[in-house]
């Protein structure tokens, strides 16, 4: 049993690019490999103007899907807000409205949030939490958000298929159940999974890389756009002391390990190489936003980064996401 097809995953996902390369990798064999592929492409193949894309296919939290929606994402959008939409009253709604419609206009796109099961207070809440932060700040929370979504209706389309192929012997009754409850387990697991949790692999399970298993892409979002041509140079610390010290001169300290610049999806090329097995260590890397920018803030920006003993089978995705006068950085999978 698989899902291979682009329309159930835009059902998912309404990022034309994240279908695409959903259903180039598929067919799955199981919920767990179909999560895996999705926040691997979402996070690291999928750029700011998928996520855009993705974005305004949702509906306002509180209306309903407009008729040219997917018709089984507008099904499963209703069901979504089913629980904030019943503990509603007309006051609570037109309050949502209003703070829908200031979080529109400044951040340029809707209110996103994984509200199933969420009351409206709850959603209120929570936006008016979230409505002070910086823009660069917010949309990789509703990035984030969008792939809590997309892993529940994965779970749905694989729990519709189980029912589907599942045996006429069966109990309908009792397969549907047993369904349910392996999607809300492994769901489950997902949604609580802290970032280094979700994208640990134990040693015994660990496949052949495909990629350096150190990458990074640069989101110009100022532009609303990715960060293409930009200069990035990736080094590791091999000083006397075991670390780099704060206020101290690391003159000599780091070693070159590799150097590229972002394509037109603002994707790094090959910073290192492809080895299984990543050594453990402090890693830096280096943007030439000065020369992207030139009247920005910025003359260049480093991130330090470490990879302990117990993370070296893991991929370490380092975006940055700039704009003349501010950056950010988030670690993907």
């Amino acid at each position: 049993m698989g899902l291979k097809f682009e329309e159930e995953f835009l059902a998912c996902c309404a990022s034309t690019k994240f279908a695409k390369e959903m259903a180039e990798a598929s067919p799955f064999s199981s919920l767990d490999e179909a999560v895996t592929a999705a926040r691997d492409i979402w996070f690291n193949k999928v750029d700011v103007n998928g996520w855009l894309q993705s974005f305004s296919a949702h509906p306002q939290i509180g209306n309903s899907p407009s008729p040219s929606s997917h018709s089984t994402s507008a099904q499963w959008s209703k069901g979504e807000q089913a629980t904030a939409v019943a503990t509603a009253t007309s006051s609570s709604l037109q309050e949502l409205a209003e703070w829908n419609a200031k979080y529109r206009q400044k951040f340029g796109f809707v209110f996103l949030i994984c509200a199933s099961g969420k009351s409206s207070d709850g959603i209120l809440a929570e936006l008016k939490k979230r409505y002070p932060n910086r823009p660069i700040v917010e949309f990789e929370i509703a990035a984030q958000e969008q792939m809590k979504i997309t892993e529940l209706r994965l779970a749905k389309l694989f729990a519709a298929k189980e029912n589907v192929t599942s045996t006429g012997n069966k109990n309908p009754t009792i397969v549907a159940k047993k369904a349910e409850e392996d999607r809300v387990s492994i769901i489950g697991g997902h949604l609580t999974a802290t970032a280094s949790e979700a994208s640990s692999v134990k040693t015994s399970q660990a496949p052949t890389r495909t990629r350096p298993p150190i990458t990074t892409h640069v989101l110009d979002v100022s532009r609303g756009s990715p960060g293409a041509g930009i200069e990035v140079c990736l080094e590791m610390w091999k000083g006397f002391q075991p670390r780099p010290v704060f206020g101290e001169s690391n003159a000599g300290g780091w070693v070159f390990q590799g150097s590229s610049t972002t394509d037109n999806d603002g994707r790094s090329g090959q910073l290192m190489s492809i080895v299984d097995v990543v050594n453990p260590g402090i890693y830096r890397i280096n943007f030439n936003t000065g020369k992207f920018c030139p009247g920005g803030f910025f003359p260049y920006v480093s991130i330090v980064f470490e990879i302990r003993e117990s993370q070296k089978l893991e991929h370490f995705h380092v975006p940055l996401l700039l704009s003349p006068f501010s950056f950010t950085t988030y670690r993907g999978s």
